[in-house]
């Protein structure tokens, strides 16, 4: 989730032609939420059989190296908050006073028990890069299905990426393992406009292999440039602070 947690770079104008660029469309998707200086409200719901819970947070992040997520309720949960810088990330637990670093192994790990995992929000697989790319497009979407290269360590065997063309915001992104089996589905819904900019203000997480689990980020703020956001708020120090 980098935070998960995520403007647009690239010109839109340079992929509406008419032989769009499954690499530069992609980019343009996962630089959605990221802005120069932004920072969020969001409220996140994770839901399993047996108990529905829901988070307040907020999200600061600058480009693509730096992002800063602290919970705020419930109660017990206050405080806890995750450092992104680059491609290292740390959790600080207020109640115990401690920084933890997230190793590389558990990047797939649940982030605060939700669907997501600690690589949705570190962006740690660069997937133009990582992945060999084809695009099928109607009048209405694009599709990208990205394959690992060779040398890609990752746990997923496909990605199919669907893109709105006409608001060029992502739909849907399925997850297959290396057995073509689909795992699990991120649907991206309710448009919203943010100053400037339309993006999906409802993200929804489906893990196929866990029946009656979903999680929810819904994206109550969203300041694309905020020019309050500095780059003290990223550090580790910062991290330890209470508020």
């Amino acid at each position: 989730m980098q935070v998960v947690i995520f403007v647009l770079i690239f010109s839109l104008s340079s992929i509406v032609g008419a032989s769009p660029d499954p690499e530069q469309i992609i980019k343009e998707m996962e630089n959605l939420y990221r802005g120069d200086r932004s920072k969020a409200e969001i409220t996140m719901i994770v839901e399993t059989p047996q108990y529905k819970r829901q988070m307040q947070m907020t999200s600061s992040s600058i480009g693509e190296e730096q992002s800063f997520i602290r919970i705020l309720t419930p109660k017990k949960d206050r405080g806890i908050s995750t450092l992104k810088l680059d491609r290292e990330m740390w959790n600080y637990f207020p109640k115990i006073n401690k920084v933890i670093k997230v190793p590389p192994s558990m990047m797939m790990g649940a982030w605060m028990g939700s669907d997501f995992t600690n690589d949705d929000l570190v962006k740690q697989t660069d997937l133009t890069d990582e992945y060999q790319l084809s695009l099928e497009s109607t009048d209405t979407e694009y599709t990208i299905t990205l394959v690992p290269k060779e040398l890609t360590v990752t746990v997923w065997g496909k990605i199919d990426y669907v893109i709105n063309r006409a608001l060029m915001i992502p739909k849907t992104q399925r997850f297959y393992d290396d057995r073509g089996e689909l795992i699990r589905t991120l649907v991206f819904s309710e448009p919203k406009q943010y100053g400037d900019y339309t993006l999906p203000s409802r993200l929804e997480m489906l893990p196929h292999n866990k029946p009656g689990h979903k999680t929810v980020i819904v994206y109550d703020t969203f300041d694309l440039n905020a020019e309050d956001v500095s780059d003290d708020q990223f550090t580790l120090r910062n991290l330890r602070s209470r508020f």
